[in-house]
Formats: structure tokens, sequence, C-alpha cells
């Protein structure tokens, strides 16, 4: 008997309704009315309980929640392709970043979130989980292509494509938040980027306004194992303790990708209804490791599939994405019952939309979920045969031989995005010409940045020139104790002492015109011998020679410094360098007054290689006269330091060792 009105029902499907008990009815229908779905059930019942302005008969088809993807960056869509086959940091710091500051924008964000929603649409997604910059036109894009999602207004520690600064960031997430907050389609939210690249203040009031909202936090935890390390070293705890000492978990977290974290960490995650994002396709192709995915189910986490960014994956197919979780799973465990087919689906459905926070909404057929649906047509040659004596053999269809390619209808808050393999809302071949247009932008850019070493300095960022000359002699020396005696006499007025073990590695370039770049580990030492600090910095060192004085006094000059946030490895694989040498020694320093002018005075044991001990004479200049005048001054104070200027070096080290 016909109770209740609907505005659709969808009948003659496999209906799998991903809820806990992995309801299937088969012939089966869904009634919706509006946005969301009024019921879920055979089809005789609903035929007999609905009558329905449609109806719309599946011809036997599986009619199944929309997929979820859990973490991605939809707008690099536009970077697809860029670098490939790098380290994680060489990736992102070298070539992600420097791209970004030159091109993001509101413009470069619509087209790649338009882009990404027509290959997300295609392949079964209804709900994703992003972070980037310039967020609200994500939101707004996303809102326009019908699809559903949480937005994320990335904040870092430093300047970003669209904040001069992480207060910047922080404002424009408040107003973000507050405009888009209780929109249908779009949950806005907050994403503290990763810990080492957000400070405890931006991890703590990236918390603070979550739970003022009460939106999602999404970030990025224990991606890598130098992260965990790293963190070790300079908070004494792993990156999950660390995040909660900041009070992350008051908010409504979603971690992406937690491969390298422990049982303890998990029962944290758990304990503060964390969700978790795990993104095979992208760990495994930046080699960030394995994430214990089944650990953390048998434990109770609410663990959903992203694809991450398509710069890091190369794509947004969640089809590919779920079958490689459930091989990968097997694989880490050596047990090929672990993951098996439904509950790999459930993560790409129910459970990546409580990962989200979302699973009031979204992730399951249900009555009072909203209308998010697809349809997958399994007819197709590479589906075949279908088997009906295991209740969970569709399940396995699905996860192990159906293709993104098979996804035939999309529904997203009752509405049609897709039907029979046509987009409704998007117009790919013109998103697509837009598209190239940005890729030859981007191509001549990186094309000619790679033609110079100081380009790629520069791109890095933290580079600055320096202007000033410096006037430079150099002794070889027999006896340190000379020069020591002489500088405790009255003709010379120590302003400042310091003890330095220096280790350099200098990246040498087929081309000479390019300079070479120094890599330098500067440890400070105490009076007592004990290394106090250590900093680490890169010198671009330009045109060797200025010009030549008498007494074989130079002038020279450093072009650029930058300091050395990143690892000597990422430094190598990032500039290429065709030769490395590395020198160390053990410098004695002294800003000192002679003859009323200013000099550095460095007494220099070269250990490797073995070349004994120098005597340095430096002081910067401005000008060429007041150089003229300061070689002369440097010649007087080497003599009156007890050595010769016939041991006089004309060569610095990194020459003496080159040959």
């Amino acid at each position: 008997m016909v109770t209740q009105t609907a505005d659709l029902l969808l009948t003659n499907a496999i209906v799998l309704t991903m809820d806990e008990e992995f309801h299937k009815y088969e012939p089966g229908a869904v009634a919706i009315k509006g946005d969301s779905i009024l019921a879920v059930g055979p089809e005789s019942d609903l035929k007999t309980e609905f009558i329905a302005q449609e109806t719309i008969d599946c011809n036997g088809h599986v009619l199944m929640p929309g997929l979820v993807n859990a973490h991605t960056h939809v707008p690099m869509t536009l970077m697809r392709g860029l670098a490939d086959d790098l380290r994680l940091d060489v990736w992102l710091l070298g070539y992600m970043m420097p791209v970004e500051r030159e091109y993001v924008s509101p413009d470069f964000v619509r087209l790649g979130t338009s882009l990404a929603c027509v290959e997300l649409i295609r392949s079964g997604v209804t709900c994703f989980a992003d972070m980037y910059f310039f967020e609200e036109h994500v939101a707004k894009a996303t809102a326009e292509a019908g699809m559903r999602a949480v937005c994320s207004q990335s904040v870092l520690k430093f300047q970003t494509p669209d904040a001069q600064s992480f207060e910047e960031s922080l404002a424009s997430a408040r107003d973000f938040i507050q405009r888009w907050k209780g929109h249908p389609l779009i949950e806005p939210s907050v994403a503290p980027h990763a810990p080492y690249t957000t400070t405890e203040e931006i991890l703590q009031q990236s918390a603070a306004l979550a739970v003022e909202f009460d939106v999602p936090l999404h970030t990025h935890l224990a991606e890598t194992a130098l992260e965990v390390e790293n963190t070790r070293n300079e908070f004494g705890m792993p990156v999950i303790p660390y995040v909660k000492k900041q009070n992350l978990f008051d908010a409504k977290v979603l971690a992406a990708h937690c491969v390298h974290i422990d049982d303890g960490e998990m029962l944290t995650l758990r304990h503060h209804k964390a969700g978790v994002a795990h993104n095979p396709s992208s760990n495994l192709k930046l080699a960030s490791g394995f994430a214990p995915v089944a650990k953390m189910l048998e434990l109770g986490l609410n663990v959903g599939i992203g694809t991450d960014g398509p710069a890091s994956n190369n794509d947004l197919d969640m089809f590919e994405e779920v079958r490689l979780a459930a091989f990968l799973a097997k694989s880490v465990t050596g047990d090929p019952t672990t993951l098996p087919a439904n509950q790999a689906m459930a993560m790409a459905t129910r459970l990546g939309a409580r990962a989200l926070h979302l699973g009031h909404l979204t992730g399951t057929l249900e009555p009072g979920k909203r209308a998010d649906l697809i349809i997958v047509d399994l007819s197709a040659l590479h589906n075949s045969p279908r088997f009906h004596r295991d209740p969970n053999g569709i399940y396995a269809q699905l996860v192990y031989t159906a293709k993104s390619v098979d996804v035939r209808d999309v529904m997203v808050n009752g509405r049609w995005l897709m039907r029979n393999h046509q987009l409704l809302t998007l117009n790919p071949e013109e998103l697509q010409v837009h598209a190239e247009e940005y890729a030859h932008r981007i191509d001549a850019f990186l094309i000619e940045r790679e033609k110079s070493v100081l380009s790629k300095l520069i791109a890095i960022g933290g580079a600055s020139e320096v202007e000033s000359f410096e006037v430079q002699a150099k002794v070889r020396i027999p006896d340190p104790e000379v020069v020591l005696a002489a500088l405790n006499l009255p003709e010379i007025e120590i302003l400042r002492q310091r003890h330095y073990h220096e280790f350099d590695t200098y990246f040498m370039f087929e081309d000479p015109k390019q300079g070479t770049i120094r890599y330098r580990e500067d440890e400070y030492v105490s009076e007592k011998g004990e290394v106090t600090n250590v900093r680490y910095r890169l010198t671009l060192i330009g045109q060797a020679r200025e010009r030549e004085f008498p007494s074989d006094v130079l002038l020279s000059r450093s072009r650029f410094l930058a300091p050395a946030t990143n690892s000597l490895r990422f430094y190598r694989e990032y500039f290429k360098p065709s030769r490395e040498i590395d020198i160390e020694k053990n410098r004695l320093r002294w800003r000192v007054l002679f003859h009323g002018t200013e000099f550095y005075i460095n007494l220099d044991k070269v250990e490797k290689p073995d070349l004994g001990y120098f005597l340095e004479v430096k002081s910067r200049t401005w000008s060429r006269k007041d150089a003229e005048y300061k070689a002369s001054v440097a010649t007087a104070l080497i003599e009156f330091l007890g050595t010769s200027v016939e041991e006089r070096v004309i060569k610095d080290y990194l020459e003496m060792v080159a040959g």
C-alpha cells in the first residue's frame, strides 16, 4: 500500500548500503526526496510503499554511496607531472612551492579545482577533503560543480601565495569559516599544514579556531620517518604527543598519512576521535613508508582513503586507490585475509565520511542521509563473469576488478552531476584548454630557472644579496703560537673572539660561470671545548676575484647568502652538482681594530684534507678606494702578526683542494 511520496525512486539495482551491517538488497531500491534519502530496501517493498514523481530503472547495476576522497589538494591538478621521482622535501620545497609562489592565484585555484571535480565525478567521488591556498575559491568552484567537500584553508609559518604571514592566513580562515559555515555542500575548515611547516603558536591557534566554530581541522601528521626523527630531536617526543601538547586534538582532527606512528599514538588518535586519511599511492610514490592501516582499523580508528594531491599521486582515481590500499595492507602484514574487499570499500565510504567528521551526512545509504550516490555498471568484459555463491563477492568485484570508467551516474545532495557518463555541471574540454595555457607558462618558468644556480637558490627562499666587497689576504704559517702572542700586543684591540669547527661541502658545476654553492655547518665551540650551537648556511660564491693588490691581497665578493634549512642530501638532489669537495677546518676568529680599521682575523687549521695552518685577514669594504687603503693595512697587519708575506697564498681553500 502506497503511504509516502518521493521525488525519485531508483529501482532494479544491487543496493549496497555500506552501513555497519553491510546490508545488501538485490534487487533493491532507494527513495529520494529533495536532498535526502527517504528509504532503502528491497525493490518490492519500496515500490509498494512509495509513489514517485520519477522512477529510474538501474538495469541491475550497483547502487552505492559515493566515494569519499579523504585527503587531497585539488588545485594541484595544474601541477600534475610537473616534478616526479623526487624525495618529498625536494619535490615540495624545490619545485611545488616555488611554482606556487609564482603562479597560484584565485584564477589558478578555481581552474585547478574545476579540473579536479571532473576527474573526481567521473571516478565516483561525491565528497572530498581539500587543503590548499585561496580555499574560498576552491569552495566556490566545488559548489558550482555540485560536489560536497571539506575545504581547508592552509596555514604555514612562512609566506604563502595568499598570505604574507600566518596571522593573515588565520584571519582568512576565520573569515572563510564564518561566511561558509552552514553551506549545504561545503564544510569550511582550517589546515595548519604540518608540524614541520608550522609553529606551536600556529597549531594552538588553529585548534582554538576550529573549536570556536565546531569545524574540522585538517593537517599532515607523521608522513615521513625524517619528520618523526626531527620532532624527537627537537622536542623530545614523537609527532602525535607533540601536537597533542599543542591542544590540537581539542578540535575535530583529520590527520593525513600517519605513516610512522605506534600503537600508543593510534590510541591517542582514537581517544580524541581523530580521523585518519590513508594515502597509499602518494606514500608509495614518495617512498614515505607503509601506514599501519590494519592495526588502526583493529583499534577502532576511522580510517578513510585519499589520493593526496594530483601532483604527487598523480591522479584522483579512487577505484585505483581502494584496490591499492587492500593489496598494500595484505603485503605489509603478510596475510591475504587482511583488509578484505568489503572493509576496503567501507574505508572509501562510511569510514571516510566519519574521518572527515561528516558521517552524519554521507558515506552510507540510510534514511535521513544526503542523497550522495553512484551507479556502477559491472557489465563490461573486465568485470565478467559474476559469481553469486559468496555474498561478499560483489565487494570483491568492485575493489579488485571494477574501474573508475564503470561509474555511470553520480548524484550529490539529490542532484545528478553525471548521467550515463555525461557530465552535467562542467565542461572538461574548455577547462583543458586553459590548463594547457598554464602548463606552457610554468614550463617556461622552470626551463629558465634550471639554467641558473642563482635562480634555483632564490626559488627555495631565504636568499639575500650581499653587495659589499671583501679584502682578504692569506698566508701559510708554521707556528700558530706566534700569531696568538701578537694578538695580545696593545696595537691590536680585540672586539670579539669566537671558536668554530666548520664543515664545508662545495658544489661545483660544469659551467664555471654558475659559481659555486657552499653548504656550511658551523659548530660554535665554548671555552670548555663544548659545542654550544650549530648554524647552517648556503653561500653562492660568484666571481672569485675582482682585483689583485700588491702583496697578493685580493678583492672578492660572495653574491648571495641563504640559511640552510634543509639537509645536505636535499641540496645535493636539488642543485645536481657535477662535483663535490669537502673541507673541514678548526677556526679561531677575532674581530679587531688595527690602525683604526676593523678586520676579521681567522686562524685556521685545515684538517680535511690536512693542509696545515693558515692565517686569514679580511675586511669588508664598499668602494674601490676604500679597498685600496684596506689592502695596504691588511699587509701591515699580516707582518705585525709575525708572519711573512713571502708565505702568501693567492688561492682559497677550495682552489687548493680542487687543483
